[in-house]
């Protein structure tokens, strides 16, 4: 439901406008020239403004004048004779919606109005994600008082405001997309947006498309144009995740596109101009991959201009308690549990575990802790077993069948044991290969979508 006022000299254009409105849900008030709309402004907030455009002391642009100065976020919406389409037009660049030429569809305000309550709720909800998003990717939310970290924050200090494409390099799990947005939310672009996209994760025949956009009739399906990634990010920033997976004849559309700051959607003719500040990231040796032939030189000096290397957690083991303890304020809010600390034995434990799926493993650990723990603070019993080695978990599994191998006549958690086996397993192939997916993935002939929905299964 909006509150909208509408105002009109006419008596039965109000009233047939205040039935419409009301019948599909809507507070509505009334005024019958642009000194009652300003009295009605003045007392309370509109959400929407229907102003006729000629009334006998004023105009709808004044209306529109005292609506933004009462109620800013309020859609303004024009009805206008021909005679004075010019003057909705002229509303329309002061910051009016739209404008209905009279004589008009009841349903054709009903449409045009839901349109715009959408917009603004679309507005609404943009400014609270922005508000939340700059409290939780704040530097100060990311936890770490470890020289390592130290020297992380001050360069994400000095280059937040630049226009310098960073690279951010480290294992899986280190905290690269969160650094991204730590950078572009407190940095002068975090009134745009901030957009992700994962390299790996989308089909190479549909990348070029994600990225640039496509005009009508470009493929099969193109049934209308769409701006691609680049122009959604306009003003902002535009994270490119797992950067190494980019395939070889992207790269050198990639390429053009950071150097002439210009895309070209697919099937398009013209090349548009795009001011976006790219971030990109990779879990691999970069350097190796243009080494190898994979990645581009050029295209890698272009995205390495700033590097930002994410320590792994083993190498800032003193941020581990404050990480931990981050963690548990962080899911005991979520859940509602009354958990404030962890026990000196629960602590101890974790810190010594071995993390090959670094912070986001701890982030893990502790989520599953809260759930189960019963009491304010969380206690070793709740803490998983220490991963164990391949032909561990494989003794493990057959401890729990016998040694016939035959299913026990108590039975088993059939569920936990599978997940059991697979988790050591996973983490056991990352800690192998550095925390290298691709890599841990052939280790364990999956396919790299497979080991990747397994990895968010597990949070490695």
């Amino acid at each position: 439901m909006a509150s909208i006022l509408v105002v009109d000299d006419e008596p039965g254009m109000r009233e047939v406008l205040e039935i419409m409105l009301r019948r599909e849900g809507h507070a509505v008030s009334c005024a019958s020239n642009v000194g009652g709309a300003r009295k009605a402004l003045a007392e309370s907030p509109f959400d929407v403004v229907i102003s006729d455009i000629r009334m006998p002391d004023g105009t709808g642009l004044e209306v529109l004048q005292a609506a933004r100065l009462s109620s800013p976020d309020a859609i303004v919406l024009m009805i206008t004779a021909f005679a004075t389409t010019e003057t909705a037009i002229e509303a329309m660049q002061r910051g009016a919606y739209d404008y209905v030429t009279k004589p008009f569809q009841i349903e054709e305000v009903k449409l045009l109005l839901r349109k715009a309550l959408e917009t603004q709720a679309l507005k609404h909800e943009n400014r609270s994600l922005r508000q939340a998003l700059v409290g939780r990717y704040g530097f100060r939310g990311i936890v770490g008082a470890s020289p390592a970290m130290k020297r992380v924050f001050e360069l994400m200090e000095r280059i937040k405001d630049t226009r310098t494409t960073v690279l951010l390099t480290g294992e899986s799990g280190t905290g690269k997309e969160l650094v991204a947005q730590a950078i572009h939310y407190n940095s002068v672009r975090k009134e745009k947006s901030f957009v992700a996209v994962n390299c790996g994760a989308i089909p190479a025949n549909l990348l070029e498309s994600e990225l640039f956009g496509h005009a009508k009739g470009a493929f099969t399906g193109a049934v209308a144009s769409t701006d691609g990634l680049f122009l959604q990010a306009s003003g902002g920033t535009l994270f490119l995740d797992e950067i190494s997976e980019l395939p070889t004849e992207l790269q050198v559309k990639l390429l053009r596109a950071l150097q002439e700051r210009k895309v070209r959607p697919v099937g398009g003719v013209q090349d548009l101009e795009v001011d976006v500040r790219i971030i990109a990231a990779t879990n691999r040796d970069l350097a190796q991959e243009v080494e190898s032939g994979r990645f581009r030189q050029d295209l890698y000096y272009r995205l390495n201009v700033v590097e930002i290397e994410l320590p792994p957690l083993r190498e800032r083991r003193e941020d581990i308690p404050l990480l931990a303890l981050h963690f548990v304020q962080k899911y005991a809010a979520e859940t509602g549990r009354d958990i404030k600390t962890i026990a000196p034995e629960a602590m101890q434990l974790i810190e010594n575990r071995p993390y090959p799926g670094n912070v986001r493993e701890l982030e893990n650990l502790i989520e599953r802790a809260i759930v189960l723990e019963s009491s304010n603070a969380i206690q070793a019993g709740s803490l998983p077993p220490l991963g164990e080695s391949a032909a561990a978990a494989a003794a493990s599994a057959a401890l729990v069948l016998g040694d016939s191998g035959e299913l026990p006549a108590a039975g088993i958690d059939f569920e936990a044991v599978v997940e059991s086996l697979e988790r050591r397993l996973i983490g056991q192939a990352l800690a192998r290969t550095g925390g290298n997916k691709s890599e841990a993935a052939k280790l364990l002939k999956l396919t790299f979508r497979s080991f990747r929905y397994r990895c968010a299964k597990y949070g490695f």
